[in-house]
């Protein structure tokens, strides 16, 4: 019999992305969310319905799975406390107490390499790097605490790994391109200093890295209890690296810049004035999205090239060149 896993979040991009992998490489895939996805219906996924928050859902969802893939998070910059908590801190917490209920014995759980952002420059960095005293945002503290407590929770009934990949993008990205291509639409998009090398994550590898985490994973492996830079082992050029991902989607390249101090006082005045004013949506820029643009961010993949057997299957230039490809095809 095949395994039986619980993807959390599989109605997202990454989420959506591995749960479609797992079903092509055999598995039987639940899912758990608070509403149904026809797609996934289409192909065999069981889904449930309920809150992470949810301890009595998320462990009927756990009942019977051989592994946990734990994808579902809050992203984005900006937020009350109260929703990155609940989603990415206590929601982290309810599935590492259904696994111990429920005797699931693997639980991947999707980070972030920002978890470990310190507001320099991140060259070639390893999984050695610590947790900075202080996050400039909700979502890197939070998502911080939950890789804490996740890995934590390693033990020799339940065996548990981190994977933090790197600004995922490709085809269906609902996050990402679309803000890159809504900004420079507007106008208000803008180079951030010279760039500095950033290395990302077409999210086919991104989810093939998940795959190969769920074959290692068990008590006592080797990347049990431990956390993994993912990413393309492409730096580029920051400002190059959009312009592609503009262009491969018909937009024309941002040539407009500021300063990176500019840009940071900017942030501050954005945080400040939606803060006190409590204006809807994200602020235009904030203080880490500032400190994110002018600085560097590849990272060192010697230890999931070596304990996960990780490599892109994907290449940057394919990447993007399939990403033209689904920009060009009819919408559905």
């Amino acid at each position: 019999m095949s395994e039986r896993v619980l993807v959390t979040g599989a109605g997202g991009f990454l989420g959506g992305a591995i749960a479609r992998l797992l079903v092509k490489e055999g598995y039987a895939v639940r899912h758990l969310s608070r509403r149904a996805y026809p797609g996934l219906a289409t192909l065999g996924i069981e889904q449930h319905q309920g809150s992470l928050e949810d301890s009595g859902a998320v462990r009927l969802a756990a009942r019977g799975c051989d592994a946990v893939l734990h994808v579902a998070a809050k992203a984005g910059m900006w937020g009350p406390l109260g929703e990155y908590w609940r989603a990415n801190v206590l929601g982290t917490r309810r599935v590492i107490e259904a696994c111990r209920r429920e005797g699931v014995g693997r639980l991947v759980v999707t980070s972030s390499p920002s978890v470990v952002f310190h507001h320099g420059d991140q060259q070639g960095i390893d999984e050695i790097t610590p947790y900075p005293t202080h996050h400039e945002n909700l979502y890197s503290r939070t998502k911080a605490q939950a890789e804490r407590e996740s890995l934590r929770a390693n033990g020799p009934d339940l065996a548990v790994t981190a994977l933090r990949p790197h600004l995922i993008w490709g085809p269906g990205d609902p996050h990402l391109l679309p803000r890159l291509v809504a900004r420079n639409r507007a106008g208000r998009l803008r180079r951030v200093g010279p760039g500095g090398l950033v290395d990302t994550t077409c999210v086919e590898n991104a989810a093939h890295a998940h795959l190969l985490a769920l074959s290692r994973l068990c008590p006592g492996a080797t990347c049990a209890g431990k956390a993994y830079f993912i990413a393309n082992n492409a730096p580029m050029n920051l400002w190059e690296l959009v312009n592609a991902l503009l262009v491969a989607v018909g937009e024309k390249p941002v040539e407009k810049s500021i300063s990176p101090r500019l840009a940071f006082a900017a942030g501050v005045a954005a945080e400040i004035l939606w803060g006190c004013l409590r204006l809807p949506g994200e602020p235009p820029l904030t203080r880490f999205v500032a400190r994110e643009l002018a600085t560097a961010h590849w990272f060192d993949l010697t230890a999931a090239r070596r304990d996960l057997g990780y490599q892109p299957v994907i290449s940057l230039t394919d990447g993007l060149a399939r990403l033209g490809t689904w920009h060009r095809q009819p919408p559905q």
